[in-house]
């Protein structure tokens, strides 16, 4: 039975995407996964880190009021972000992850995620709350959702 990275690389395969990753919070966790997988060079040629509010601006295109007005974390940046490494790469299909994992943070509540998913120039955003299961354990969380919903958006 395939995992969930297989599907997803299959489908990308079938449908003659490419995909691209903006991660944040995840820390390239996404790209991770998705190599694991026979065929992903097929798939894949780049992703971002982009950890910096200053890296999202200069790699992806964020703009500085979005940041601003909405805060880094925010389905406004992850929008953003997706579209921005579609445009960066040229791929079909960007997908974005912002968040904050801890054990700071500046008022946004820990564990809050956004998502951006962009396929073919159309961008899906959703914001999930991963609470009381520690930094990495969001971390994991968020770039196994992200591949949940990126798998949900494809077979659509």
């Amino acid at each position: 039975m395939e995992n969930i990275e297989e599907l997803v690389v299959n489908l990308l395969i079938e449908k003659n995407y490419q995909i691209s990753f903006a991660e944040s919070i995840t820390g390239g966790l996404c790209v991770a996964k998705l190599i694991n997988v026979p065929n992903a060079s097929k798939v894949l040629s780049e992703s971002f880190v982009t950890y910096s509010n200053e890296a999202k601006m200069k790699y992806l295109g964020v703009n500085k009021q979005t940041i601003d007005l909405y805060g880094v974390v925010s389905e406004d940046v992850a929008y953003e972000m997706a579209l921005g490494v579609c445009k960066a790469t040229n791929s079909n299909v960007g997908v974005g992850v912002t968040g904050i994992a801890g054990p700071t943070t500046d008022g946004t509540p820990i564990g809050n995620v956004c998502f951006g998913i962009a396929i073919n120039g159309v961008c899906t955003t959703q914001i999930i709350t991963f609470k009381d299961i520690g930094r990495n354990n969001i971390r994991k969380a968020a770039a196994d959702y992200a591949f949940e919903m990126l798998l949900g958006l494809l077979k659509a």
